[in-house]
Order: C-alpha cells, then sequence, then structure tokens
C-alpha cells in the first residue's frame, strides 16, 4: 500500500481485462458484439449452464452386481463410471456430471446431460455394456515398427473381456522398467487363447480395445510366450496412468450391466425461466446494497459500491476462465459472496467511524480502521473457505458447485475489500 498509484493503475488494467472477457454475445443493430477471441485459450469463452440452468436430462443408472464378486464391487462401479465418462464425450455432451453413488448396498451412477438434444439416444449409448477386445496386426499390415500402426491394421481375436479376470495396477519389480506397471490374469480358457496369441504375435503390437476405442496406445508388443494367463504390461507408467490403464481393462472384464433407474428430463424453456428469475432476484439484491451503503455510509458507501462492481467483474471474468458450470445453486453461491463483500467493507467503515468519534484524525482513523478490522474480516473469510472445502470435497452436484462459486467469491470479496477499496480510499477519499 506504499505505492497507492501503481496498484490504482493495476486494478484499473484488471478491470477493463474483466470487462473485455465478461462481453456478452449480443446482437445490436444488426451487428454481433462479444469478446475478443484469446488465442491462448483453446476453447469458448462462453459461460458454461448447468443442467437446471440449460435444460437437458438427469439419469439415475443402478449397477447390476449380481455376477460380480463382493471385493470387486467397487472397482466395477468405477470402471462402469470410466466408460459412461467416455461415452458421453463422445456424444459431444459439454460439462456432463458424472456421480458414483453407494447406498444401502446398492450401486448407482448419477449422469447429468446438460444441452441434450437426443435423449433416446444418449440413454441407449450410456446403459450398453461396455466391451473390450484384443486386436492383433492384420497380415497384410507389414509393419516392423510399433509407432507406425494405426487403429485400421488391427483385426480381431477371439479374446475379449470375457476372459480377463482381473487388471491390477502395482509397482514394478524389474528394475530395467521402472515406474508402474498394469498386471493381467486370465481364466482358463482366456489363458489358452493368450497363449497362442502369444505365440503368433511375438515381437508384435498388440492392442486393446475398449467400445471400439483403443486404448493405452502406442499398443504394447509382446515380448514372449505367454502360458500361464499371467501378464503385465509395462511402459514406465505413472500410478494414476497405471490406474486408468487397469480401470479401463476391468470395465470390459467385469460384466456391469446398467439399469435406468430414473430419469427428470429438464427442457430449455423452464431452464431459461430460472435463468431470469435468478436475474431478477440478483439484480434485486445488488440494487438493495447500493441503497443501503449509500445511505448510511455516503462518500464511503460510493467507494464500496465501486470497489463492489469491480468484484462483480472480476468474479465474473474468473467463471469465465476456469471455466466454473453455473447452476442455480452456484449463482446463489455468488449471490451469497457479494453480501459477505459489503460485510468486509461495513466492518471496516464502522470500525473508521468509531476512530474518529474517539477524537482520531482522519488519517489515523483510517489506518487504524483496516488494521482492526483485518482480524475479523480473515477470521470469518477463512472459517468460511474451511466450510467450502468441507463442501467440495464431500459434497456432490449442486452442492460442489455452490462450495466452488462461494469460494471464489471469498477469496476475490477480501482482494475486493483489502486492496481495491483501501486504494480507492487511499487516493481520493484521504486527499480530499
Amino acid at each position: 500500500m506504499k505505492k497507492p498509484r501503481l496498484l490504482f493503475s493495476f486494478i484499473v488494467l484488471l478491470t477493463l481485462a474483466s470487462i473485455i472477457i465478461d462481453i456478452p454475445k449480443i446482437s445490436l443493430f444488426g451487428r454481433s458484439i462479444s469478446h475478443p477471441n484469446l488465442n491462448f485459450i483453446k476453447r469458448d469463452l462462453e459461460p458454461k449452464l448447468g443442467l437446471d440452468l440449460a435444460g437437458g436430462v438427469q439419469l439415475t443408472l443402478s449397477a447390476d452386481m449380481v455376477s460380480v464378486e463382493e471385493n470387486d464391487r467397487n472397482n466395477a462401479l468405477e470402471s462402469a463410471k470410466k466408460v459412461v465418462e467416455n461415452r458421453v464425450n463422445s456424444l459431444g455432451v459439454a460439462e456432463s456430471v458424472i456421480q458414483s453413488s453407494l447406498t444401502g448396498g446398492q450401486y448407482r451412477l448419477i449422469v447429468e446431460l446438460p444441452g441434450v438434444s437426443d435423449v433416446d439416444q444418449a440413454i441407449a449409448t450410456v446403459k450398453k455394456t461396455a466391451h473390450l477386445e484384443f486386436r492383433q496386426l492384420k497380415k497384410d499390415a507389414f509393419l516392423e515398427a510399433t509407432i507406425a500402426a494405426l487403429p485400421e491394421h488391427f483385426e480381431t481375436t477371439n479374446l475379449t473381456g470375457r476372459d480377463l479376470k482381473r487388471a491390477n495396477a502395482q509397482a514394478s519389480q524389474d528394475p530395467q522398467n521402472p515406474g508402474y506397471v498394469v498386471s493381467l490374469s486370465f481364466n482358463e480358457e482366456g489363458a489358452k487363447k493368450f497363449e497362442e496369441i502369444t505365440r503368433n504375435n511375438l515381437q508384435k503390437p498388440l492392442a486393446m480395445f475398449l467400445d471400439g476405442e483403443p486404448i493405452s496406445w502406442p499398443p504394447p508388443v509382446v515380448q514372449s510366450i505367454i502360458s500361464d494367463g499371467n501378464a503385465q504390461i509395462t511402459g514406465n507408467f505413472t500410478a494414476q496412468e497405471a490406474r486408468n490403464l487397469s480401470i479401463q481393462l476391468n470395465a470390459g472384464a467385469l460384466p456391469v450391466p446398467l439399469k435406468i433407474e430414473s430419469q427428470t428430463r429438464v427442457g430449455p424453456t423452464i431452464g431459461q425461466e430460472s435463468i431470469e428469475k435468478s436475474l431478477i432476484a440478483s439484480t434485486i439484491g445488488l440494487v438493495s446494497i447500493i441503497v443501503f451503503m449509500i445511505l448510511f455510509y455516503r462518500l464511503l458507501g460510493v467507494f464500496a459500491i465501486t470497489g463492489l462492481l469491480i468484484y462483480t467483474l472480476i468474479v465474473l471474468a474468473l467463471f469465465k476462465l476456469i471455466p466454473v458450470t453455473l447452476t442455480l445453486a452456484g449463482i446463489a453461491g455468488f449471490v451469497l459472496s457479494v453480501g459477505m463483500a459489503v460485510d468486509a467493507n461495513i466492518l471496516i467503515f464502522e470500525r473508521i467511524k468509531e476512530e474518529i468519534r474517539w477524537g482520531k484524525s482522519q488519517t489515523e482513523a483510517f489506518y487504524s480502521g483496516f488494521e482492526r478490522a483485518w482480524s475479523s474480516i480473515r477470521d470469518s473469510n477463512v472459517s468460511s473457505l474451511i466450510t467450502t472445502f468441507i463442501l467440495f470435497n464431500f459434497g456432490t452436484g449442486a452442492i460442489k458447485g455452490f462450495a466452488l462459486t462461494l469460494a471464489i467469491g471469498i477469496l476475490i470479496s477480501m482482494f475486493s475489500a483489502i486492496t481495491v477499496t483501501r486504494t480507492l480510499l487511499k487516493m481520493f477519499w484521504l486527499r480530499n
């Protein structure tokens, strides 16, 4: 705060950048106006809307674990979740949410698909059982280098997910192949098939396809004939890479049929109505805050409202940059953070007024007010951030959205109250 002009210039630049990012796509006098294209961001900066605002469908899928051993059921649910995520991505559904749930011994997947146009196709695609198959090079594909092979160069074998018992990620025991490996265990019939395949494809790539899409590319190369039904996939995997590969393989090995337990459709009209009501409620709240601050704090209130407007611009820009998927709960978190931002200003202003009543000069009251109010602002915001952390880590769906927007709002509100408002007061109020 020793260089208020420098800070003021930074705040002005930050505000201008936020305004540029916040410009919505609108049509004005026959011309389309929107934010400029930012080359370093490889996506659209339009707000991402959740299911309750954009419309779409929410599916609750129950996983049939009858044919899966009890020890494997958690892995099976995780594998099914991974498969559903891949299928949803192939449908081109943006900002989808897939959550796993275990309640009362019932394994479920909750799938939210905002903006879906063909709901029936989405349902049919999501609930299919995953199909894993091992493919070998075609006889007419004369490719010596594994990396030169393409998915179309491979043909199916008789080895599928039904022949695979389990895939596990584990640390490598071979010093020549550090990192993590994925161990495969085949059943009796699968072991016979795998022995024949490895004999016929020695020093050749053996590809794995899940639902027709290759996984772990380039494919691993058969190093030896394996007759006991136990194999390892090496490749200097990290722990997460090995775990992801094992999940994908188990998705095709563990038979987990998914059944539609319930489905809820939200039309775009309902979503648009929710947006309009949220905007009206937010506008009424902001206007009420502006009137209150100006009536009670006069000139100080004007500076507080200026800081609040800058705060709002920065938060909305962050929502678009991150990006944050906005739901009704998320908007509620943002509106709540606006109230907390004003609350910090009220604590500071009341403290300044109190210092002036005690006979201190305006300058002394200014510094003492910010210094003595800081501990209260810090403690209240830190306790709120702890709450949002708990909600985000243990909550689901809308609760996570509420926690995320509230946390971002709290962090920026501290910057707004302590840096923006303080700089404005130091530049214009104290000098005046």
